[in-house]
């Protein structure tokens, strides 16, 4: 299974091809950074993203998409350069039948690192162990598109089998199980509740 993680940015648009080599293993394919001209109107920055996504899913032809999920911040025009990028990632995948995911920044630092309030550096540093790289994907946005696609790799339907109670199959993936889990039942105690 081969996936592409997609860490969206209007001037920088992360990029993360990753293929699984059975087990936990992964090997990184192409990692980069799509870019576009702060001083270009928005719709030819778009269109320029949109080339670039183009161009990597024709080169690489990944089984599946993973993309960031936009949350909220405090600078708007931030979210929505980020939000129109999720939308063109989307659109191209579906385009060609390319299932697509979508995953929150904790969801990935929990996947990569067991921790979901993971730094950058540990992700990085993560990365580096699990891929076994010399060194981080630069820049840091290539670095979150890799990450993004290890997420989807382990956490999503792919070669990777799960233990025999079915559930998860990493120790990042199994303190992720374990949150998810609790979050349901507090979800149900207080629904019960009312």
């Amino acid at each position: 299974m081969r996936v592409l993680g997609v860490d969206p940015g209007l001037t920088r648009c992360g990029i993360g091809v990753v293929d699984a080599l059975g087990g936990r293993r992964a090997r990184l394919v192409h990692a980069g950074v799509l870019r576009s001209d702060s001083d270009a109107p928005l719709d030819q920055r778009l269109l320029t993203i949109a080339r670039g996504l183009r161009e990597v899913l024709e080169e690489h032809g990944p089984d599946s998409v993973a993309v960031e999920r936009v949350f909220s911040q405090n600078n708007i025009s931030t979210v929505m350069g980020t939000a129109q990028v999720s939308g063109i990632t989307l659109l191209e995948a579906a385009e060609r039948g390319i299932p697509v995911a979508m995953h929150t920044p904790s969801e990935v630092k929990a996947a990569v690192t067991g921790s979901g309030r993971a730094d950058k550096k540990q992700v990085q540093t993560m990365l580096v162990k699990l891929l076994g790289l010399d060194a981080a994907p630069q820049p840091a946005d290539a670095s979150d598109a890799v990450a993004i696609a290890l997420t989807q790799l382990w956490r999503g339907p792919g070669p990777v089998a799960r233990d025999r109670t079915g559930g998860a199959r990493t120790s990042a993936q199994a303190v992720w199980a374990r949150a998810e889990r609790e979050a349901r039942r507090a979800r149900e105690r207080s629904t019960s509740r009312q």
